[in-house]
């Protein structure tokens, strides 16, 4: 299944939102630039990478959530695929770059200013599975570049 690279976000600092890049280096310890506040629940070789999918950002925005690409955490937005193309074990490839899904990415109170009323939980695989944010690993590190195809290989 092919899709474009929508947008990439790093924040320097750590926190939310993630500010837009042009380009990101991904390495299996995470993207050079962005900055985790809590290293017990994002970073690290299983969570290098934070995806979300074109399709959920547009979603919560219809159901009036203030969100926009970066505000929820994710590096990497990407587009023309469905939310049902990503699932643990899925894997994620652009001329330069390989990154396999991990396991989702659940939502917490830091990233509540992307929702009416703080209602974070909208972003929840276990409220509606796909309707999340997902990690992964880098299987081999290179650069995202945004407007990149990308290739998913899916799970069967």
């Amino acid at each position: 299944m092919q899709g474009s690279i929508m947008g990439l976000f790093a924040s320097p600092t750590g926190g939310v939102p993630k500010p837009f890049v042009e380009h990101l280096q991904v390495t299996v310890n995470g993207c050079i630039g962005d900055r985790q506040n809590d290293l017990k629940h994002h970073g690290g070789p299983r969570r290098a990478v934070c995806i979300m999918t074109s399709d959920v950002l547009e979603q919560l925005q219809a159901e009036g959530h203030p969100i926009e690409g970066g505000t929820t955490g994710e590096n990497l937005l990407i587009a023309g695929v469905p939310r049902t193309s990503l699932d643990v074990g899925a894997v994620i490839k652009t001329e330069d770059v390989t990154l396999r899904i991990t396991g989702d990415a659940p939502p917490c109170k830091t990233i509540k200013a992307s929702f009416a009323d703080g209602g974070f939980k909208s972003l929840s695989h276990k409220r509606e599975a796909q309707t999340t944010r997902w990690y992964a690993e880098v299987v081999k590190e290179g650069t995202l570049h945004c407007d990149e195809a990308i290739h998913i290989e899916a799970i069967n």
